[in-house]
C-alpha cells in the first residue's frame, strides 16, 4: 500500500508540474505578446534618391521566400508534416538558391518579399534581411515585422522556439512614407499569442507629375475559416479606394493566402496526387471596374507542405499575385517556375507604366 501511495504522489507531482509549466508558458507568452499599434512609421535603409519619371516602365517582383527553410525537401509539422526546424545544411542550400535568383532582379524597380526571418530558431538564427540586402545593394529596403514571439512551445517534444520575421520591400526609389498597417482581427486567446500579427507595408513614392505611387507589400491570414481574411480585405479595400480617389497610383503585391477572382483553385491538380484543397477565392466583384488582378494563370505559385515536394503529386495553386489601380497599364506578368526547390512559393514578375 505504501508503494501505491508513493506512485500516486509521484504521478500527481508530475501532473502538477506539467500544469504549472504550461500555465507559466501561457503567462509568459501573454506578457510578452507582440501587440502593434494600427499604424507604425518605419525607417527605410539606403540612400537612393530617384524620382519616378512619367514615362517609366516599372518592374515588380513578389516572392514569399519561406524563411529560407521551406524548399523541396521539407514538409511542415503544422501542415501535417514532421519538420519543425529546417536542418542547417538545407537552410544554406535554400538561401544560396534564393540569393542567386534575387541577383537576377538587380535592375528591378520593386522587389516585395514575405517571410524574411531575423534570427529565428526555425531557420538557423541568422538575419536574412541583412543577408538579402547585400544581394540587392542598389536598392533601399524596408521591413515590417509581422511575427515576433520569444518562445513557441509546440510541438512540446521539440518546441518551435523564437521567431522574428516580416515583410521586406526593396526599391530603387526613395520613399516619402513607410508605414506598417496592422490588419484588423485576430485569433482568440491563447492562439493569438503564437500566430502572426498580419499586416501590410505601405510605401509612397513621388512621381514626376506630382502624384504618388503607393506600393503595398501584403501577407494575409492563413489557417482561418475566412473570417479574418474578410476583415482584412475590407480594411485594405477602403484604403486603396481612398488613395485612388486622391489621384494616386496603387500597386499591391504579395502572398494573399487566397486565390484571385475567377481562378480555378484545382487547376494544377495532378492525377493520382493530392486532390481538392480548400483555398478561399476573392469575390469577382470585390473591387470596382478598372482595378486589375494580375497573375500568371499558367504557373502555380504555392505548394502544400504535408510532405516533401513531389512534382507528380503535390497540390499547387496560385495565391501570390498583384492588384493594380485603373490608372496603371500592365504590360506583362510572368510566374517564375523554380520547381519549388528553394521555397514553398514561387516568384511573380510584373511590368507596368503609369497612365
Amino acid at each position: 500500500m505504501g508503494i501505491l501511495k508513493k506512485l500516486l504522489k509521484a504521478a500527481l507531482f508530475i501532473v502538477l508540474f506539467i500544469a504549472l509549466a504550461f500555465a507559466g508558458l501561457l503567462l509568459y507568452g501573454t506578457l510578452t505578446d507582440f501587440e502593434p499599434e494600427e499604424k507604425i512609421a518605419i525607417e527605410s535603409v539606403g540612400n537612393h534618391q530617384n524620382v519616378i519619371a512619367d514615362s517609366a516602365v516599372l518592374t515588380f517582383a513578389i516572392w514569399n521566400v519561406g524563411y529560407c527553410g521551406l524548399g523541396a525537401e521539407i514538409d511542415f509539422f503544422y501542415d501535417g508534416g514532421t519538420v519543425v526546424h529546417t536542418p542547417e545544411k538545407l537552410v544554406d542550400k535554400y538561401k544560396t538558391a534564393i540569393s542567386n535568383e534575387l541577383k537576377t532582379y538587380y535592375d528591378f524597380d520593386f522587389v516585395l518579399l514575405q517571410e524574411v526571418d531575423q534570427n529565428s530558431k526555425r531557420s538557423g538564427n541568422f538575419n536574412q534581411t541583412e543577408f538579402l540586402a547585400k544581394v540587392l545593394p542598389f536598392h533601399n529596403h524596408t521591413t515590417a515585422i509581422n511575427y515576433d514571439v520569444d518562445f513557441i512551445p509546440i510541438p512540446f517534444t521539440n518546441p518551435f522556439g523564437k521567431v522574428l520575421s516580416g515583410l521586406t520591400s526593396f526599391s530603387k526609389y526613395q520613399s516619402t512614407e513607410n508605414t506598417r498597417y496592422q490588419f484588423p482581427g485576430n485569433y482568440s486567446w491563447p492562439n493569438r499569442i503564437y500566430f502572426l500579427d498580419r499586416c501590410f507595408l505601405l510605401q509612397r513614392f513621388p512621381t514626376a507629375n506630382g502624384k504618388e505611387l503607393v506600393v503595398i507589400n501584403t501577407h494575409n491570414s492563413a489557417y482561418d475559416d475566412g473570417g479574418l481574411k474578410k476583415q482584412q480585405m475590407e480594411y485594405l479595400k477602403k484604403l486603396l479606394l481612398t488613395e485612388y480617389e486622391k489621384g494616386n497610383y496603387v500597386v499591391v503585391g504579395g502572398d494573399w493566402n487566397q486565390t484571385p477572382p475567377d481562378f480555378d483553385n484545382n487547376k494544377f491538380v495532378k492525377e493520382g496526387g493530392e486532390q481538392e484543397y480548400d483555398q478561399i477565392p476573392i469575390e469577382g466583384d470585390f473591387m470596382p471596374l478598372g482595378w486589375q488582378w494580375v497573375y500568371d494563370s499558367k504557373r502555380a505559385t504555392n505548394r502544400k507542405l504535408s510532405y516533401p515536394y513531389d512534382e507528380d503529386k503535390t497540390f499547387t495553386t496560385v495565391i501570390d499575385f498583384f492588384l493594380t489601380s485603373p490608372n496603371i497599364n500592365v504590360f506583362a506578368v510572368q510566374g517564375k517556375d523554380l520547381n519549388f526547390q528553394s521555397s514553398d512559393h514561387q516568384p511573380v514578375i510584373m511590368m507596368v507604366s503609369l497612365k
